[in-house]
């Protein structure tokens, strides 16, 4: 044991401290180091994943796994959606404004519980096949985790159930090597984003780069509690005359009326989308990405995809039922624009969170080839005059849910680059 003893008086008690005090400096200093050295071979014998689990991120690699830039470039992995336990939103004013009224009779009976459950069990059946052929086109699927939608949840402005996790491409918008996560607009799809966080903090560990769009607080004033609507009249009149059932109380916005072109991209003002959240987008992206604001005769927008689907550089296919009113400026810039054929589907089989032009929201796993509803021959007929091949896979149950196979995924890369496909 190393004893001190104070010392007094002068400059001889001065120098006795300073030796004493030299002497402790390095004991103590010997001892830290071979403490240091002992923790050292410890750690060093122990698992190389516990040490690497007390990092919050990992090195970052030399290729981002995330990266597309279009809707045409050569995919190579994918986030396919879930129908597992989905829920029918509670029938809300946003929602009551972007359904049908045929179907609001449905959202009052089952609001807050699952979608019937044998329709549900084909819908899971059916993505299930889809993923397959995925893997078989030697795509790399990723899948959302599975979560109970059915708990009531509450915030100081609102209360709601969940809903599901089916359509990724509502939430999650990727711009180069960035994820952004929507805000979204239903209540009923406030914690969408929760299953959604596993897969993104993996590609964030790996070096993308993740920006959360500011959340809304959902609170009434966020809607028109009074927008009246009844016909397809009426929706057409209030759409043309630009209101909608969100206002301008806080940004809001759905990924999936947003549509990219390289350092182009375009958006509508819907139903879910507000000004404010598509000012947000812009400014977010600026410099290198240029949003333009496009709007359609739509007496009911939400999602771009069904009616305007770009499929490859300068070729667009555009709704004829929902003419785009700045289609002009597209064939002023060299673009070829496609008036898909009306759709095959029957007019008993549900629809409840969408319209029949789901046959147009096609997938492209490349320019020439695409992922399209094996029951739309018709569509079918006009790829293959395009000379794309077309990938057939049957989803009309999952149909049902609201989407078709863009709504049902998200790009996480294609193999491309950064171009400019309108001047």
């Amino acid at each position: 044991m190393l004893r001190v003893r104070c010392l007094r008086g002068g400059s001889r008690g001065a120098e006795a401290a300073h030796l004493i005090g030299a002497m402790l400096g390095r004991a103590v200093t010997g001892w830290v180091q071979r403490a240091f050295q002992s923790t050292s071979s410890a750690a060093a014998a122990q698992p190389r994943h516990a040490v690497e689990d007390e990092h919050a991120t990992e090195p970052v690699p030399q290729e981002c796994p995330v990266s597309s830039y279009n809707e045409w470039d050569p995919l190579e992995e994918v986030i396919v959606g879930r129908a597992e336990n989905a829920h029918v939103p509670p029938f809300t004013v946003e929602v009551k404004a972007n359904t049908y009224e045929k179907y609001w009779p449905f959202y009052q009976k089952y609001g807050g519980q699952s979608f019937p459950s044998d329709h549900l069990k084909n819908a899971v059946a059916e993505i299930e096949e889809m993923c397959n052929i995925l893997h078989h086109e030697g795509v790399t699927v990723r899948r959302p985790e599975p979560i109970n939608w059915s708990l009531e949840y509450k915030t100081p402005d609102f209360s709601s159930t969940g809903m599901y996790a089916a359509m990724p491409r509502d939430i999650l918008l990727v711009v180069g090597n960035e994820i952004i996560e929507a805000p979204m607009a239903w209540r009923a799809r406030f914690f969408e984003y929760r299953a959604y966080r596993p897969l993104i903090k993996e590609y964030f560990r790996k070096g993308a780069k993740w920006t959360t769009a500011p959340k809304p607080t959902m609170a009434n004033e966020l809607y028109d509690q009074d927008y009246p609507i009844r016909t397809v009249e009426d929706r057409h009149k209030l759409a043309a005359q630009g209101k909608f059932v969100t206002t301008e109380h806080e940004p809001c916005f759905d990924a999936a009326d947003f549509i990219r072109a390289g350092k182009d991209i375009f958006v509508q003002r819907s139903q879910v989308t507000n000004y404010m959240g598509i000012e947000w987008m812009r400014r977010h992206l600026a410099p290198d990405y240029k949003i333009h604001i496009i709007s359609f005769k739509d007496p009911n927008p939400m999602h771009i995809d069904a009616t305007f689907n770009i499929i490859g550089p300068g070729l667009v296919l555009s709704n004829p039922d929902r003419p785009c009113r700045q289609i002009d400026m597209f064939k002023k810039a060299g673009w070829t624009v496609v008036k898909p054929p009306t759709p095959l589907i029957p007019d008993d089989h549900p629809l409840w969170m969408s319209s029949k032009w789901l046959s147009m929201n096609v997938l492209m796993l490349d320019e020439k080839r695409v992922m399209v509803d094996a029951n739309e021959t018709t569509i079918q007929k006009m790829f293959e005059n395009l000379g794309i091949k077309t990938i057939k896979v049957n989803i009309r149950h999952a149909n049902s849910l609201g989407g078709g196979f863009h709504c049902w995924t998200t790009d996480v890369r294609r193999r491309g680059t950064l171009q400019s496909y309108f001047d």
